[in-house]
């Protein structure tokens, strides 16, 4: 059985293809397009398609697209229609009035038809809407491995709902409560986003920003925004004001808002501090009533908010669930995997427990890297043993970009499409912010570690094989940390990302060859971009290459330096 899962309701355009209950490719439209997240959020693009993607998805598989057996789309029009409630506090004709909703829905209608005229793809009754939340809850839940698991989703909104909790057994996925517009934790970070001169997209910064802030300090401002009563949470619709761009009422309750590229200043931090512990305290309440309801031990997360690394830990430990599981793509773009998962489940189809790599994107042949390198007019060498040349450059102190094998799906750069540097000297990082990834100061960089050395540098608490997809933030072993502070926040934390040889050989052989020559067997790794999406070809990753102050990178075994293409 086949089935072709697609996401492009809002943003994070996505593709993933499943067969016989395995899936076999999964990829983000940004990474062909180049264009960051696929497309902006708007009420008339629903029905722009991540073409790439779907493209992508069938030719690897070497199917037509008439071979496929179903076809889903991670958004319900007809939920959306009965469930959602105008907005008055809203532009006129954007979201949330029935001019704009009357566009928006129309154009996710359309999706079938689109698909039919621009792929040739067989829509008619292949085609499945799957609800936004569901297909979230299934990105978690069928990769996970578990047998029975609550089920939490936060993100801006699905259809109507902000947040969904659910329960998923042999049966499927359960829904069992869900929280309606305007209590929403994902749009609560965009909306501080912007109130802190970033873009809706930047909540890494803030989560970043919140380490250095003092929770405390809005303690009794907050809660005019965000609420708890009784373990639940609210947010008053009135101080929040999503949907105009006006910062009116948060500037009344904590200070002026920042302009862009302008100075952070002290209340900056203590906003973003006091954000991240009040979205610590909502995980928390929520994951404990949903505990009371399911008979599990296990639970899975997802939706863009599960991608905060502090809250996902502090959950982990809280020993509400024995067992936690988040793949490594909780945002929009994993809805095309959930979508796809939720109709294989209805269509009677097995699921293949190898559904959990997030290599699953594009690779190249040893012809199409040698083809990239002679256009960009460069002469690579040959390794025979890149892995450990490598490592050697890194000890040396140069900044390495890694290129192998299939992409990573998700917003996370897992040894594949990597930016690597030596974990040992502030310098590395100072270089990296500034004249490589060309980004502010106070945002931290991650170590990929071997995993069975991982506890001996960092407090990882209870196991979790989501630490593979760089989820949780550690605090880093106290005795350890003046060997590593590159990779360390102002906190002590960092966002530890788990090696095996058997997941990643390639890489792991890096990091081992790493440890042999300096002792510390981790690497500081980001993603292999900037001020881009992550790379996906070898043509992008040399004009990164060449654009940047990168030392040296590797594409297979055919790799080039600053030093000898000058």
């Amino acid at each position: 059985m086949r089935i072709l899962g697609i996401n492009s309701v809002y943003h994070e355009s996505a593709a993933s293809l499943i067969i016989d209950g395995k899936v076999v490719a999964a990829a983000e439209e940004e990474r062909f397009s180049r264009v960051k997240h696929g497309k902006p959020a708007a009420v008339d693009n629903a029905d722009e398609l991540p073409l790439e993607s779907i493209r992508f998805c069938i030719e690897s598989a070497g199917i037509k697209p008439d071979d496929l057996d179903g076809i889903a789309y991670s958004f319900d029009p007809d939920l959306r229609a009965s469930d959602f409630i105008l907005d008055e506090e809203t532009e006129a004709g954007d979201w949330g009035t029935e001019e704009g909703e009357k566009i928006f829905i129309s154009r996710i209608r359309s999706v079938p038809g689109a698909l039919e005229s621009v792929l040739g793809l067989p829509a008619g009754q292949r085609f499945t809407f799957i609800p936004h939340h569901v297909s979230h809850a299934a990105s978690a839940f069928y990769p996970s491995g578990f047998k029975d698991a609550a089920i939490l989703v936060a993100d801006g909104i699905g259809e109507a709902a902000c947040t969904l909790l659910a329960r998923g057994d042999k049966t499927g996925i359960t829904v069992l409560r869900e929280i309606p517009f305007p209590h929403s934790i994902g749009f609560l970070w965009e909306k501080i986003s912007k109130y802190l001169g970033f873009s809706e997209y930047d909540a890494c910064k803030v989560m970043g920003l919140a380490a250095y802030g003092d929770p405390l300090r809005f303690k009794d401002a907050f809660p005019n925004l965000m609420r708890f009563d009784l373990g639940a949470y609210t947010i008053d619709k009135q101080t929040a004001n999503f949907r105009l761009p006006d910062f009116d009422r948060l500037e009344t309750l904590f200070g002026p808002a920042r302009k862009p590229d302008t100075s952070l200043e002290a209340h900056h931090y203590d906003v973003a501090a006091a954000l991240q512990a009040a979205t610590d305290t909502a995980i928390l309440a929520l994951a404990q009533e949903i505990r009371q309801t399911v008979d599990s031990e296990n639970i899975c997360l997802a939706g863009g908010v599960a991608l905060n690394c502090v809250s996902n830990m502090v959950l982990k430990e809280a020993g509400i669930f024995d067992n936690i599981f988040i793949p490594s793509a909780p945002h929009d773009a994993g809805t095309a995997m959930g979508a796809a998962l939720v109709l294989n489940h209805r269509m009677g189809g097995k699921l293949n427990a190898a559904s959990d790599t997030p290599y699953l994107g594009p690779e190249f042949t040893h012809k199409e890297i040698m083809d990239a390198y002679e256009a960009a007019g460069l002469k690579p060498s040959l390794s025979k043993s890149p892995a450990l040349e490598a490592a050697r450059m890194i000890a040396a102190g140069k900044i390495v970009a890694w290129f192998q094998g299939r992409m990573e799906f998700g917003p996370r750069a897992l040894g594949n499409r990597s930016l690597l540097a030596d974990p040992r000297t502030m310098t590395t990082r100072e270089m990296l912010n500034v004249k490589v990834k060309h980004r502010e100061t106070f945002r931290p960089f991650a170590p990929s570690v071997l995993a069975e050395q991982a506890g001996e540098w960092f407090d990882l608490g209870r196991s979790s094989s989501s630490f593979d997809f760089m989820l949780f933030a550690c605090q880093a072993a106290a005795e350890r940390r003046e060997r590593i502070p590159a990779i360390l926040h102002e906190d002590g934390s960092a966002r530890v990302q788990l090696v095996h040889r058997e997941r990643n050989p390639l890489f792991y052989e890096l990091i081992s060859s790493f440890a042999d020559l300096t002792g510390v067997p981790m690497v500081l790794n980001t993603s292999f971009n900037d001020s881009e999406p992550i790379v996906c070809t070898p043509a992008d990753a040399i004009a990164t290459f060449q654009k940047t102050s990168i030392d040296a990178v590797f594409i297979g075994n055919m790799f080039v330096t600053r030093q000898s293409n000058l």
